[in-house]
């Protein structure tokens, strides 16, 4: 009888032991945000922060030809464990990263098939991610479910993919874009369903808190997008197969048009670890405006020496159509043009000038290939007796071909890194290019920007010669976007959401500027929407480490005191603070570099007036080195500015619609 009363008791303990290692809870450092997990049927996760659900349970799961991971999960051991440490990021926006976190480390499976997922809960943010801790081989990745699940009806700022879903494509038409639009205000049950999302995407909770949904450490595998899922308040990862036949063409025979795809998404082998899928938390818009968990969840930086990199501003040709004027020369793709453009680098302290597409033959995707206009070696060597260095724009077919020969040939020549582009796609390949580039360019000292690429998941950390991303909606589309295209409220929606992936090639800079109404486009004498103080603030509000000045030098020559000052603007930070903001309506920054502190407003469509004496009570009485504001007319006048040398910090400070102002203390 007592051997029965005991083995009743061993049971009932064995079975509360398995129901709690079924249901595992984690809490950030602050003990506000709370993650579950639950191992069922399926494996689930939600969040909660403050009582309120955040995330309501969503599955997760990954599909290999091995058997589905996440399956009737049934944990084999729980690790936990926290940190609190500080990470040294001196090409980043501020000089050091805090990486405070508790963390679950959830195994499951044995020997070979032995996997697990990690949760971390910071103060910002909640992710996990999958790791093959097996060893088990080459297998196949045929699918991933990563749900984002919520109890009801909420606001959402989602931006489509350009293409519209064929009705026999299952997406696969919308896998080929250049990820840049604008944002769309909407809620989850109204967004369309034949249209993919791609990320990240900002979700607001029915208590206000915001939700930013991402990606970190996206490596050897392909990129999420987003759509709502089966339920009208969720929304589901979709990722793109790896592409099988792939075939020159797009864009001057420069771009890869992807013909047929495999039924899986990569090929792995050997123990590894799969991408963070990210959910920052934010209680104010401002604090997704600050949050580096995409910085911080990345691969670790595998360059021995960075002490080569050098961030910096760039004087761009593409924009302004070549657009030199008042000169003896026919301006246009030749040596006299870019000879005045560095000219203009030298005068004002611009780091770099950048020979856009033009300079290799058109078509033979080839960058060995020079157009005779251009003497590319008396170029570099003319920059360099003036301490400018040039950075050259290369398409993705013609890089690829031979990544290595194409780095040595051009790092032997002087060249000081590329400007990426049109690559347009996430797949698995596609990201395997980018670290091939990365990588490679390293070797040879030379920096990388990735132009027509996808969002930015930590590659800058892991290596930091890439110095920015496009994936943004820039100020190029003002050179043939439609009217009804509203600039200012993205301007002021991208801070808190594109910009928390990491750096962004907005190619900001103009100095024609349109007040609300009269913007239109000419795509070779383009113009900005909003005020001129709007773009000079743009360089302190934006994280660009590589920063291009996108206007005519003959335009920053005439005028002269806007030039010299966005030249001046740092491009890397000690320190970087959203002080106030809301999406789409406005954003305030404060960053410092060495003794210089900036102080720069952006603002949305309505007026609005910044009371700098309460939103920053610590800078009261400061003395102003240089203050750029808009003007009493900008409204009406875009470029209408007024300039403050001197003086002390005012109590306030008026931004017009469209607006923007920048101070130096």
């Amino acid at each position: 009888m007592k051997r029965t009363i005991l083995a009743a008791v061993a049971v009932l303990l064995a079975l509360a032991a398995d129901a709690a290692a079924r249901s595992i809870e984690l809490q950030s450092p602050d003990g506000c945000t709370k993650v579950t997990v639950v191992c069922d049927e399926a494996l689930y996760w939600s969040v909660e922060r403050g009582g309120e659900t955040l995330l309501a349970p969503s599955a997760i799961a990954l599909q290999t030809d091995r058997g589905v991971w996440g399956e009737k999960p049934r944990p084999t051991g729980i690790k936990r464990m926290s940190e609190n440490k500080s990470i040294p990021s001196p090409l980043y926006r501020q000089s050091h990263v805090a990486d405070i976190y508790n963390a679950a480390v959830i195994d499951f499976g044995r020997g070979r098939d032995r996997f697990t997922v990690e949760f971390r809960a910071y103060d910002d943010g909640v992710c996990y991610r999958f790791v093959d801790k097996g060893g088990r081989g080459a297998y196949r990745v045929t699918g991933e479910t990563a749900e984002f699940r919520f109890d009801g009806d909420r606001t959402a700022y989602i931006p489509y993919v350009n293409a519209k879903k064929d009705a026999t494509s299952d997406y696969r038409t919308q896998f080929y874009t250049s990820f840049e639009n604008t944002y769309s205000k909407t809620t989850l049950t109204a967004i369309n369903p034949d249209r993919l999302i791609f990320a990240p995407v900002a979700v607001e909770s029915k208590g206000g808190v915001k939700l930013c949904i991402t990606e970190s450490d996206l490596e050897d595998y392909p990129g999420m997008f987003l759509s709502n899922g089966d339920s009208d308040c969720s929304l589901e990862a979709v990722f793109a197969p790896e592409p099988d036949q792939v075939r020159q063409g797009g864009h001057n025979m420069l771009q890869g048009e992807v013909v047929s795809r495999k039924p899986w998404l990569v090929e792995v082998e050997g123990a590894r670890t799969f991408p963070w899928r990210v959910v920052a938390i934010a209680d104010q818009d401002r604090q997704l405006a600050d949050c580096d968990i995409v910085w911080r969840l990345a691969s670790e930086c595998r360059l021995d020496d960075i002490s080569w990199i050098e961030p910096g501003k760039v004087a761009w040709d593409w924009w302004n159509a070549w657009g030199v004027y008042g000169v003896d020369f026919r301006s246009g793709v030749n040596n006299d043009t870019y000879k005045y453009y560095i000219d203009f680098a030298a005068r004002t302290g611009v780091e770099y000038v950048i020979l856009d597409e033009g300079w290799s033959v058109k078509g033979a995707a080839d960058l060995r290939q020079v157009v005779p206009e251009i003497d590319l070696r008396m170029l570099i060597d003319y920059a360099s007796e003036r301490g400018v260095g040039i950075i050259l724009w290369a398409g993705y077919w013609a890089l690829d071909r031979d990544i290595e020969g194409v780095c040595r040939h051009f790092s032997q020549m002087g060249v000081k890194g590329f400007k990426v582009d049109f690559m347009d796609r996430d797949d698995c390949r596609m990201v395997r290019f980018c670290y091939d580039v990365a990588r490679t360019a390293a070797r040879y000292r030379l920096l990388v920007d990735f132009h027509g690429t996808y969002k930015p998941t930590g590659l800058s950390r892991t290596y930091p010669n890439v110095v920015n991303y496009e994936g943004v909606h820039g100020l190029e589309q003002m050179k043939w976007s439609k009217p009804s295209v509203d600039q200012v409220t993205y301007d002021v929606t991208i801070p808190f959401i594109r910009a928390l992936a990491g750096p962004m090639d907005y190619t900001q800079g103009a100095m024609r500027n349109a007040a609300q109404g009269r913007y239109h486009p000419v795509n070779d004498f383009p113009m900005s929407q909003g005020t001129r103080c709007h773009q000079i603030a743009m360089y302190a509000v934006y994280d660009s480490p590589l920063n291009m000045l996108c206007d005519s030098p003959t335009a920053y020559m005439a005028e002269r005191e806007c030039a010299d000052f966005i030249a001046s603007v740092p491009t890397v930070w000690d320190s970087t603070e959203c002080v106030d903001g809301r999406i789409g309506e406005y954003v305030v920054m404060v960053r410092r570099k060495g003794d210089k502190t900036y102080i720069a407003g952006l603002n949305g469509r309505e007026a609005r007036t910044i009371d700098l004496e309460q939103l920053l009570p610590q800078y009261a009485g400061a003395e102003i080195e240089t203050m750029f504001a808009d003007g009493a007319n900008a409204d009406r006048f875009g470029e209408d500015y007024r300039s403050t040398r001197g003086g002390k910090l005012p109590a306030t400070v008026d931004m017009a619609p469209g607006g923007g102002f920048i101070i130096r203390l």
